[in-house]
């Protein structure tokens, strides 16, 4: 597998750029974050994927072995392919992916154009824990805060409120204070709604 390029830079766009290796010319797709963060020197490094697929090899380059590693995390997940993964890096950065996922943040993920309330929820699911492994990755918390949402929302379920009006009051409450417990957000939610 081809793991890294180094060589001379002959094209550069958002979504590709073409390195000359030893006089030959690799087409490497990359995502706007990558895009980015390459300067404008003829020399270049990046680190690379290599999808085999039937009727092509398509290499897929990274400025980081962090997005790299994101990158390949996130194609392991049903219903997430490498045109998906790479939309959402170009949407987001490497640390804020592994922040939305370490934080079961659902409406950034499902932000990303194409990806819907369930594909975000199984990318939660299923790297939930395979995110912390990624390096530099320790310091993503894991926030209590989406089981204090569920629950307050819930509660004002049960209470009559509608779920919708109840989100946008609650999303401020946990934003404003991240350590809230469910019986003050319930009470703050109920003072504002």
């Amino acid at each position: 597998m081809i793991t890294q390029i180094k060589g001379k830079l002959i094209e550069k766009n958002p979504t590709q750029v073409v390195v000359d290796c030893n006089g030959i010319g690799y087409e490497i797709n990359i995502s706007l974050h990558t895009f980015s963060s390459i300067s404008a020197d003829e020399n270049i490094q990046l680190y690379t994927h290599l999808q085999v697929r039937e009727d092509a090899h398509i290499l897929y380059g990274f400025f980081t072995v962090q997005e790299r590693a994101v990158f390949r995390l996130l194609i392991s997940v049903s219903g997430i392919g490498t045109s998906t993964a790479r939309t959402m890096l170009s949407s987001l950065s490497p640390a804020q992916i592994q922040l939305a996922i370490g934080s079961e943040d659902v409406p950034t993920i499902q932000g990303v154009k194409g990806i819907g309330l369930k594909t975000a929820q199984r990318v939660i699911i299923e790297l939930k824990d395979k995110i912390r492994s990624i390096q530099g990755s320790e310091e993503i918390p894991v926030h209590k805060s989406n089981t204090i949402k569920e629950e307050t929302l819930s509660a004002l379920e049960v209470l009559g409120y509608s779920r919708k009006a109840s989100e946008k009051v609650v999303d401020k409450l946990i934003q404003s204070n991240p350590e809230i417990s469910v019986e003050d957000s319930i009470k703050g939610a109920l003072n504002k709604l």
